[in-house]
C-alpha cells in the first residue's frame, strides 16, 4: 500500500546541505518519492512510499535538532503519486519574502478541527483563505474571504491594502496543511493584530476528522501531487491536472475544445505562445513514447 505523508516543521537547521545528501539517500533506499524542501528555517514537503520506509524517514527527520516534535499527516493513494524523489535546498520552506517573519518566535492561536466551526461562525470573526486563487477555486470554507492571490508572496501586500476592513475583528486563517498559516499569523501579529487564529493541521486534518454532515467545507481541496484533489475522509477527488498551467480541471473540461493534453486547457489556452505550445507538444510526445516503452518519463515540470 502506498501512503502519502505531508509534513512541515519550523526549526533552526544550521547546515541544510549536510542534511540534504543523507536524507536523499535514505529516501532513495526506501523507495520513497516526492519532494522535500530544506532551509535554515526548517523542512517542508510531501512524499509517498511504503510504511516501513516512511517510518524510517520520519525517524531521521525527528532526530534533527529541534525537529523531535514534528507532526505529519497521512492519506492513502491508489498508486504512487510522484515520479521521483528530490530533496531541495531553498531560502524558505514556503516563500513569503518577509525576512522578519519567524514562526519559531510566535504564531497565532491553534484551533483544533473539532472547534473550527464554532469559531468561524462567530459574528466578530473574519475567515481568510491564505491559499492561491486556483486552490480556492475548487473548494473553501463557507463564507471565507478569498484574497485572489496567485502566490503566497502576494499575501502581505494584500493584507496591507485590506487591513482596515478587519478593524476590531478576530482573524481566523487556514491553508492546506498549516504551513502558510504559521507564517501568515506571525506576520499579522507583527502588524499589530492581537486576536489571530489558525486551523491546526489545516484543511487536510479538518477533512480527516470532521464528519461531512457537520462540515462547513464546500468543494474539494487541491493537493500538490498527482491525486490533484481530495474531499471528506481524504478520498481522492474528481480533478485532473492541466500539465501546461498546473491548475486543476474537471473531467468534463477534458472534452472542451481548448483542451490538449499537456499543452493547454480552457484556463491557459490564451496564456501561452504558439512556440511554447510547440515545446509542450514535443514534451507530451516524449512522455507518450516513454509510457509505450514502460518507462517513467520525468520532465522539467514534474
Amino acid at each position: 500500500m502506498t501512503i502519502v505523508a505531508a509534513l512541515y516543521h519550523f526549526a533552526r537547521i544550521e547546515n541544510p546541505p549536510a542534511v540534504q545528501g543523507p536524507l536523499q539517500a535514505l529516501c532513495d533506499e526506501e523507495g520513497i518519492r516526492g519532494s522535500l524542501l530544506l532551509a535554515k528555517e526548517g523542512i517542508n514537503g510531501t512524499v509517498a512510499g511504503p510504511r516501513a520506509g516512511l517510518d524510517r524517514m520520519l525517524a531521521y527527520i525527528r532526530a534533527l535538532p529541534g525537529c523531535n516534535d514534528l507532526e505529519h499527516k497521512e492519506s492513502p493513494a491508489s498508486e504512487m503519486p510522484f515520479n521521483r524523489m528530490k530533496v531541495k535546498l531553498k531560502k524558505e520552506i514556503v516563500t513569503m519574502g518577509q525576512p522578519d517573519v519567524d514562526p519559531t518566535a510566535s504564531v497565532g492561536n491553534y484551533v483544533d478541527p473539532k472547534d473550527w466551526n464554532d469559531l468561524i461562525t462567530q459574528d466578530d470573526v473574519v475567515v481568510i483563505d491564505t491559499r492561491n486563487d486556483y486552490e480556492v477555486g475548487i473548494g473553501t470554507f463557507k463564507g471565507a474571504i478569498d484574497p485572489e492571490t496567485k502566490s503566497f508572496r502576494e499575501f502581505p501586500e494584500w493584507w496591507e491594502k485590506n487591513a482596515d476592513r478587519f478593524h476590531n475583528k478576530r482573524v481566523a486563517m487556514f491553508c492546506t496543511g498549516g504551513i502558510r498559516c504559521e507564517k501568515s499569523t506571525n506576520y499579522l501579529l507583527g502588524q499589530g493584530v492581537e486576536d489571530v487564529y489558525h486551523l491546526k493541521g489545516g484543511i487536510l486534518k479538518y477533512l480527516e476528522e470532521v464528519p461531512e454532515e457537520e462540515s462547513t467545507w464546500e468543494g474539494e481541496c487541491f493537493i500538490f501531487d498527482q491525486r490533484v484533489s481530495i474531499g471528506h475522509g481524504l478520498v481522492e477527488g474528481p480533478h485532473h491536472l492541466c500539465h501546461a498551467c498546473r491548475h486543476p480541471i474537471l473531467p468534463e473540461d477534458l472534452e472542451r475544445p481548448e483542451y490538449e493534453e499537456g499543452v493547454s486547457c480552457h484556463l491557459c489556452v490564451d496564456q501561452t505562445s504558439e512556440d511554447r505550445k510547440t515545446r509542450f507538444r514535443e514534451r507530451q510526445k516524449q512522455i507518450a513514447l516513454s509510457k509505450k516503452r514502460g518507462e517513467n518519463h520525468v520532465g522539467p515540470r514534474d
